[in-house]
């Protein structure tokens, strides 16, 4: 973590006397560590009965998934950071890899037994079904044998190890297995070990047909299929013990800053070799013979405790191909459906700008109005140009179709693409070959530097001139997250807004030093300044005895300077509540360091993503919306916006539905402990329950009828 220790002098030496009248200098908690507690609040709505069975399943992937990007990214850089320099990558006082080692097989384990306890066995309740080998009846063996005979057998290549067949490249996450055989091969050669891939581009969950069902649905996993039959692969051989595997690997891309001449290039040569990058966790089927892990893990040269038997599929993320399946409506989550803000149904969307801002909050609000506004910028003959950043936008956009029409139709179109967008680089490569087609403007941001800010613009030709029109968010021009993510999203013409907008194009595109900006703060510029200042002027507010008010939310608080200037605003009396989705190194309620902060998760239904920061300032109620996270790569290694709502009536929605709602929320709430565990804040005895998510659906949305 960055500390700009000349900026934050006062707050260090403040944070400093606390923890030390603490009799503590661990002032910060684990960042790995937190985030594994996040997974802890994702993993208990899969634990609620409350939630639709279905959803709870979803959330199991949810786990699943987050595990593989933690040990794909994260344990990978504290082993490469290790590697490099021989100390440990993570915070002062921080618990050692073997905590969190065992706080992750703690959470694997625990993930499992609520699939093998709770989900399938009530699933099965409802007529769902995921059968093992030994739970299908002779009708649907035979079935399964004949797909595996049809489907699978004709795509296997097992290979004997020996010096002519060396143990292969395994694939990142890839599912593959290993078999022990006895006696000799047809040369005549006790050749022990076999490798078997499975093919990536069969579905790990089949469904039987309606006739095996009994009724209900019935399904069985590849794997499942593959161990049934294993045996038929090496004729004249006794299979004396196998299992599944799958490997984790290092999946973060690294290009040289000072040696990389085409970024793009050098990125495409980066994807072909990121599924091969060095072993970090191993997983193995709960039975697998001790001698045939320990052989994996010599062969992927990782250490016992990165070793993990799990009692199912060694990818449970896979099972949501099981609920694609089931339309069973009481096993989902009621039907939502998100308003069109009515101010945006009457004229046209720019002669509405002309009076008023929108403010969108997605996904309770459509994300269409933000689709529209580039559509009818594209189509409008009045409009000269489009700028956007693209940070996540998928493989299909109607968005960027929108932008690849204006450039058709000649309209000047200026697109920053940013290439480094961990796991979606090959879409964002295919949109940028597709833009430069048809004659847009591509650039990739800034080498070193992601562009990791929601800016769009627009520039159009009226009777008094050029006139702005911007797009200013904290969600990615994503079709598929804005329906899942909450965020918020600013259209405006005020020109104080949409020069500083045009501004930051012109830094991005020119690189050359930015203008001074009126309104934006802009990372790695100013907006860790600005952070720092206003926190420091709520402190300065206390100190003359008013009241000092600090709300923000985000996604993590990981940045030294940050929180420590939060510790001494805390110590001077300011009240600061701080709405954390996930990883956060603050510890709040420590006496005399932090017992005026008070820090809450919210986990529930919609992701939550945006990034509000509120500072009371004398009743001047400042509100600002953001990309960015508290956190140091956000702050000093990224563009980054943050952007006021200056409009009264628009700011107090933003305090209404982003903060309030979420400080009241004792359904969907976690509340930190100084010692780094949440507790689930629950309603106390007549106590109503309140829930933000659900709330803001009902007062904001449109629900449909089951």
């Amino acid at each position: 973590m960055s500390t700009s220790s000349n900026r934050t002098r006062g707050a260090n030496k403040s944070a400093s006397k606390s923890s030390a009248a603490t009799g503590s200098t661990d002032i910060f908690l684990n960042r790995e560590l937190s985030q594994l507690a996040f997974n802890r609040r994702v993993l208990a709505q899969a634990e609620d009965p409350a939630i639709p069975l279905l959803e709870r399943l979803r959330y199991l992937c949810i786990v699943s998934s987050n595990l593989d990007e933690f040990f794909e990214v994260r344990i990978a850089s504290l082993l490469a950071q290790n590697q490099r320099d021989g100390t440990p990558n993570i915070l002062p006082a921080a618990e050692p890899m073997e905590r969190i080692a065992d706080e992750s097989h703690a959470l694997v384990e625990r993930q499992y037994a609520v699939l093998n306890q709770e989900i399938l066995p009530q699933l099965a309740s409802h007529g769902i079904r995921l059968l093992r080998h030994e739970d299908r009846n002779d009708a649907q063996r035979a079935w399964v044998r004949s797909y595996f005979e049809r489907e699978v057998r004709p795509l296997l290549t097992p290979i004997g190890l020996d010096p002519a067949h060396p143990f292969p490249q395994v694939v990142n996450k890839s599912l593959n297995f290993i078999v022990e055989l006895a006696g000799k091969d047809a040369f005549g050669r006790a050749t022990a070990i076999a490798i078997l891939k499975a093919p990536r581009v069969l579905p790990r969950v089949i469904k039987l047909p309606p006739e095996l069902s009994d009724g209900g649905m019935v399904f069985c996993l590849l794997s499942s299929v593959i161990h049934a039959h294993i045996a038929d692969l090496f004729s004249g051989r006794e299979v004396l013990g196998y299992s599944q595997f799958r490997v984790t690997r290092n999946s973060d891309l690294w290009v040289d800053d000072e040696e990389v001449k085409n970024l793009r290039e050098a990125l495409q040569s980066e994807l072909q070799t990121r599924p091969f990058g060095f072993a970090v966790r191993l997983e193995v089927a709960k039975n697998c013979p001790e001698h045939l892990s320990h052989f994996l893990l010599e062969q992927f040269a990782i250490p016992a405790r990165r070793l993990y038997h799990v009692d199912g599929p060694v990818n449970m993320v896979r099972l949501i191909e099981m609920a694609d399946h089931i339309s069973e409506p009481t096993l989902r989550f009621s039907p939502f459906h998100p308003s069109f803000p009515a101010r945006l149904s009457d004229g046209s969307i720019f002669s509405i700008l002309h009076k008023q801002d929108v403010l969108l909050h997605h996904p309770f609000q459509s994300f269409q109005p933000v689709v529209d506004f580039i559509r009818s910028a594209a189509g409008d003959p009045n409009v000269l140009a489009i700028k956007q950043t693209i940070y996540r936008t998928g493989m299909n956009s109607d968005l960027m179709e929108a932008l690849i029409a204006a450039a058709h139709r000649g309209k000047e179109v200026t697109v920053v693409v940013e290439l480094m967008a961990r796991f979606d680089e090959a879409a964002n490569i295919n949109w940028a070959e597709r833009l430069e087609r048809v004659g847009a403007q591509v650039v990739y941001g800034v080498v070193g530097l992601k562009t990791h800010a929601k800016l769009a613009l627009v520039l159009r030709r009226e009777e008094n001139g050029l006139r702005y029109y911007a797009h200013l968010g904290t969600g990615n021009y994503h079709p598929t997250t804005t329906k899942f993510y909450t965020d918020f999203g600013l259209l405006t013409a005020r020109p104080e807004l949409t020069r500083d907008v045009n501004e930051v194009f012109l830094h991005l595109t020119s690189l050359a030093k930015p203008k001074k900006l009126n309104h934006l703060w802009l990372a790695p510029f100013t907006l860790q300044k600005e952070l720092i200042r206003a926190i420091q002027n709520e402190a300065a507010i206390a100190r003359e005895g008013k009241p000092g008010r600090i709300i923000a939310k985000m996604n993590a608080l990981l940045d030294e300077s940050v929180i420590r200037a939060l510790y001494a605003a805390s110590s001077a009396g300011v009240k600061i509540d701080l709405i954390v989705r996930g990883a956060c190194a603050l510890r709040p309620g420590v006496a005399g360091l932090s017992e005026n902060i008070r820090v809450r998760s919210i986990v529930g239904r919609f992701l939550e993503h945006s990034r509000i920061f509120y500072f009371r300032n004398n009743l001047a109620h400042d509100v600002y919306l953001s990309s960015a996270d508290w956190m140091s790569r956000n702050l000093f290694r990224r563009i980054e916006v943050a952007f006021p709502v200056l409009d009264k009536t628009l700011k107090k929605r933003v305090i209404n539905e982003g903060l309030n709602p979420y400080l009241k929320d004792n359904v969907n709430a976690w509340e930190l402990d100084a010692d780094g565990r949440y507790h689930h804040k629950k309603p106390r005895g007549k106590q109503k329950a309140c829930g933000a998510q659900q709330l803001l659906m009902q007062t904001l949305g449109t629900p449909l009828s089951k």
